[in-house]
């Protein structure tokens, strides 16, 4: 619900996360390979599996930097009314 108080110039900070993802997957990569190789067979499936959860969360912001960036309601559309009463 668009209240009018949210910053008109408000940015989502996708480069800046997928960034941090790349650092997050290459230290998840090198700790299953370390783990891996020191003998560590729980630690490197517990790496393994960061792996996997970074790996899908890069794709879903490679995915939201492509779409491109949506529209957003200007200074001249007024914010909506919150409703006066809601249905159980």
């Amino acid at each position: 619900m668009r209240t009018g108080s949210e910053p008109t110039t408000a940015r989502s900070a996708l480069r800046l996360r997928f960034w941090l993802s790349v650092w997050g997957l290459i230290w998840a990569i090198a700790g299953t390979a370390a783990f891996a190789l020191a003998g560590r067979p729980g630690w490197a499936a517990a790496c393994g599996v960061l792996w996997l959860i970074v790996t899908a969360d890069m794709a879903m912001i490679l995915r939201h930097i492509r779409q491109g960036p949506h529209w957003q309601p200007g200074r001249n559309v007024p914010p909506y009314r919150p409703p006066e009463h809601r249905h159980p």
